[in-house]
């Protein structure tokens, strides 16, 4: 198409907008190229801004626009060219709305696939009849800079009807952003992507009168998916600052999880996972679905993107350098709590056999030395990169961050005070990555208590009133050793990357029958008619039910079995595996600790107990996680820490409370370690560092919480 013909078409559009022929000439003409493409099957458009006129800047918008990006190309198939960004200054209402017309409505046809993303600032603001309706901030804000009570945002009712416009099923819509801004006043570490609008503010004229054109225009609505940041209107969605990059917590999660899944997950399944995500980043946020249809749970999000490989990855083939002897890679596919410890010869291989050591790593992308094994098919861009050998430090620290409303005595007493305590690490928040927050309670200034990112205060974290800092650290020296060893056995989850086949429901059980309440399984060897297509229960567990694991082993060896966890961020919690035992040895037959082992092809009910003296949750109302470990060797080490500190055989509850959780997160490590393939290329890289065979190890993680 030519240049004159693209700017006639796109005329009678701007005009709508109430824009000149000019300003949109200064899009640029990368956006001219992107926008002139012929009839894509596959069409996003990708929002992002970080730098407003009026408002505090964000810091993860962009990061987002990239996540989703490299995951449409490299994961589901998207050309580059039919993926338009629109970031910054580009990114006003008017350069949206046209690019949304002539980008997505002018070309998409019946069956091809759309993809539209935001992040950036959300607010609410008082339109005709002094309804409050949620709108999208863009980047100019204000429509004149004289008068600031103008605004030139995007509604959310525009876009809903824009994406339901489309001639096609097949629509993905992501907001990551939210409308209220909370009015707690608890400690944070994490940026808040709303904005409080002033009650004199007006929107824009021209964005009323266009969505009324648009609803008159298009009577006829197509069903659209559209995930959203936040499922309650008052919860706020918010950004995490990672190593070395900001993201949005709920794109973040998501592109990670869709660069795993396989075509048969659905979008309840997605969310729960992404849910149990954000929730292992330090926030209670939780995704929803905008919807009016009744089933639209059901609709399958993998299959509706369409997606070119049907097993997962964890990212691709950047670019290859130095005569194919390196290659940039992305890692976009690893669990976040796993990429700022992913360590120098940590492996990959490709569906070649050729095989990428890791050799630097900067926030997302990494450099990787390419070591062909069998086929010398030279390394494509593009290509698909799987986890193969995962390699940790030993040396890891738990990092508190420390509130900027800390006064500057406080926080120097805290670092000095918390070096003391023995692997923590102490931060300014929002300057640096972290776990937990260290600040002061809002109620009352003079007490000191625990925080995670987003300000929830964990339960017995607070001091006394006029409580000194040092005493403080001193206080919560045990909960930190608690929250250093969940995190230690966080980084073991490889539900993406696991080559052992198992598939594991979480269940409530009575007399009668049982009912799934979550379900997690490898999904890299498994068919994908095996995965689940009905939509699941929300992951609660009432006070009094009685529940097990229901563990099928697909493979063909042995797995041995660990399960630790973490109840409401403060008490850590281990399966115990009692076994009477005949030994003649032993007249009482007193119960021991015996290993789990579920045999090839089997399945398994956890804990294998009498129905009356079943494994029941009490209450009162907590959240929970399991961390559920399974190994090809046994975990010796970690079962003979659990003997010498367990309780008395009085008191042999399958769920017992973990006196000495460090020790035993360093002893799962170890034993996943001792039963990996170590090669000896890497023989010395094992002396600082764990190396976790993906060939000998799934870890799986159940989050829900009790009510």
């Amino acid at each position: 198409m030519k240049r004159r013909t693209f700017v006639q078409r796109i005329g009678s559009i701007l005009a709508v907008l109430g824009l000149t022929e000019a300003e949109w000439l200064t899009m640029g003409d990368r956006y001219y190229q992107a926008l002139a493409q012929p009839t894509p099957r596959k069409l996003a458009l990708l929002i992002g801004i970080n730098q407003y006129r009026n408002s505090s800047s964000l810091n993860g918008c962009l990061t987002d626009v990239e996540l989703q990006k490299e995951l449409l190309v490299h994961r589901f198939g998207f050309q580059a060219a039919d993926i338009l960004t629109l970031t910054e200054e580009q990114a006003s209402r008017e350069f949206i709305e046209a690019a949304f017309l002539d980008h997505l409505l002018k070309q998409a046809k019946p069956g091809d696939v759309v993809v539209f993303h935001f992040s950036g600032y959300g607010t609410q603001l008082a339109v005709e009849s002094n309804t409050l309706q949620n709108a999208l901030v863009t980047t100019d804000e204000n429509q004149e800079p004289q008068n600031s009570q103008i605004a030139n945002y995007l509604l959310e009712d525009t876009l809903l009807q824009l994406l339901r416009s489309l001639p096609t099923d097949h629509v993905t819509a992501v907001l990551d952003t939210s409308y209220s801004v909370p009015n707690t006043t608890q400690p944070t570490s994490l940026r808040v992507r709303a904005r409080q609008e002033s009650t004199k503010t007006q929107l824009v004229q021209a964005e009323i009168d266009f969505l009324k054109q648009i609803k008159t225009q298009n009577p006829e609505l197509s069903p659209t998916v559209v995930l959203s940041a936040t499922s309650d209107p008052q919860q706020a969605a918010r950004e995490v600052l990672m190593s070395g990059f900001s993201a949005g917590l709920l794109t973040y999660a998501l592109t990670q999880q869709l660069w795993e899944s396989t075509p048969a997950t659905t979008i309840q399944v997605s969310l729960s996972h992404i849910e149990s995500s954000i929730h292992q980043l330090g926030s209670n946020q939780q995704p929803g679905l905008l919807s009016k249809k009744k089933n639209q749970q059901e609709v399958v999000t993998v299959e509706n993107l369409l997606p070119n490989s049907r097993t997962g990855a964890e990212g691709a083939i950047l670019a290859t350098e130095e005569d194919g002897k390196t290659a940039q890679i992305w890692l976009g596919g690893l669990p976040a709590q796993v990429l700022p410890y992913y360590s120098v010869n940590s492996r990959f291989t490709l569906a070649t056999g050729a095989q990428l050591v890791l050799r630097s790593l900067a926030g997302l992308t990494a450099k990787a030395q390419i070591s062909q094994v069998g086929d010398p098919t030279p390394i494509q861009v593009g290509q698909l990169i799987q986890e193969t050998m995962r390699v940790l430090p030993r040396s890891i620290n738990l990092i508190l961050a420390l509130d900027t409303k800390l006064e500057r005595i406080e926080r120097v007493d805290a670092t000095s005070a918390f070096a003391g305590v023995g692997h923590i690490s102490t931060v300014v928040a929002g300057e640096q990555p972290a776990d937990y927050l260290f600040g002061k309670l809002t109620q009352i200034p003079s007490r000191y208590g625990l925080f995670t990112l987003g300000g929830e205060l964990i339960p017995n974290t607070d001091g006394g009133v006029g409580e000194a800092v040092k005493v403080a650290a001193q206080r919560l020296s045990g909960k930190l050793s608690t929250l250093l060893a969940a995190k230690l056995w966080r980084l073991t989850e490889n539900q993406g990357s696991s080559r052992l086949p198992i598939k594991v429901n979480l269940e409530i059980v009575n007399s009668i029958s049982s009912r799934v309440v979550m379900q997690q399984q490898t999904s890299r060897t498994l068919r994908s008619e095996t995965v689940t297509k009905k939509a699941l229960s929300s992951h609660i567990v009432p006070i009094g039910s009685r529940i097990q694991y229901r563990v099928q082993n697909l493979g063909d060896r042995p797995v041995y079995f660990m399960l630790l966890g973490l109840k409401n961020n403060r008490t850590a919690i281990a399966f115990y595996p009692w076994q009477t035992s005949q030994e003649p040895n032993n007249p009482d037959n007193q119960p021991q600790l015996r290993q789990i082992v579920i045999p090839a092809n089997e399945t398994v009910t956890l804990p294998q107990a009498k129905p009356a003296s079943g494994w029941v949750i009490s209450g009162p109302s907590y959240e929970c996680e399991h961390q559920l470990i399974f190994s090809t060797t046994p975990f010796s080490i970690t079962l003979k820490a659990l003997e010498t500190a367990k309780y008395s055989t009085g008191d042999q509850q399958p769920i017992a409370t973990l006196v000495n959780p460090l020790e035993i997160g360093q002893a799962l490590l170890q034993d996943l370690h001792n039963g990996s393939a170590i090669t000896s290329e890497i023989t010395t890289t094992a002396t600082d560092s764990y190396v976790l065979d993906v060939n000998n190890w799934a870890s799986l993680n159940f989050s829900f919480q009790v009510v």
